[in-house]
C-alpha cells in the first residue's frame, strides 16, 4: 500500500510540474525586400498578459536583456544596429535594484541587411530573452529562425 501511495504521489507531482510549464511568448521572423539588394529583417514577438520581456539595453545587475544576433554569412552585410519598436515601460525594480526597461504585448525588432545583387541566400537569426510577470521569471530562452533573402 505504501508503494502504491508513493507512486500515486509521484505521478501527481509530475503532472503538476508539466502543467506549470509556460510559453507566454510567440515569435515570427521574415525578410521584407526594400530594394534589389536591401532587405529589412523583421522579428516580431507577441507577449501574453501579464508577461513582459526586457529591452536590449538593460543596465548591469538587471535582468537578462533581449539580444538579437545573426550568424555570419559572407553574402550578407548588416547595416547599423538592430532596432526595437514597441511601448517601452520603465520601472525601478526592487528585486534587481536598478531601473529596468521592458515591453508587454508586442515588440518588433528590425535590422537592415544588404546582399550581393542577384543572390538568394538565408540568414540565421537568434533571439535570446527572458520573460517575467509580477511574481516569477522563466529561465532565459533562445529562438532560432532561418530567414530567406530572395
Amino acid at each position: 500500500m505504501k508503494k502504491f501511495f508513493l507512486v500515486f504521489l509521484s505521478l501527481i507531482s509530475l503532472t503538476s510540474l508539466s502543467a506549470q510549464v509556460k510559453d507566454p511568448v510567440s515569435w515570427t521572423a521574415e525578410a521584407v525586400k526594400k530594394t534589389a539588394d536591401t532587405y529589412e529583417i523583421v522579428v516580431t514577438t507577441s507577449i501574453a498578459k501579464p508577461w513582459h520581456i526586457y529591452a536590449q539595453n538593460t543596465p548591469a545587475g538587471g535582468p537578462v536583456a533581449t539580444s538579437v544576433s545573426f550568424s555570419p554569412n559572407p553574402l550578407v552585410k548588416l547595416e547599423g544596429k538592430t532596432k526595437e519598436t514597441g511601448k517601452m515601460e520603465k520601472i525601478n525594480d526592487k528585486i534587481f535594484g536598478v531601473q529596468v526597461f521592458y515591453y508587454s504585448d508586442k515588440v518588433v525588432y528590425t535590422q537592415l541587411a544588404k546582399v550581393k545583387a542577384g543572390i538568394k541566400t538565408n540568414l540565421s537569426v537568434t533571439v535570446k530573452f527572458m520573460v517575467c510577470d509580477d511574481s516569477q521569471c522563466l529561465p532565459p530562452t533562445k529562438k532560432v529562425f532561418d530567414v530567406k533573402l530572395q
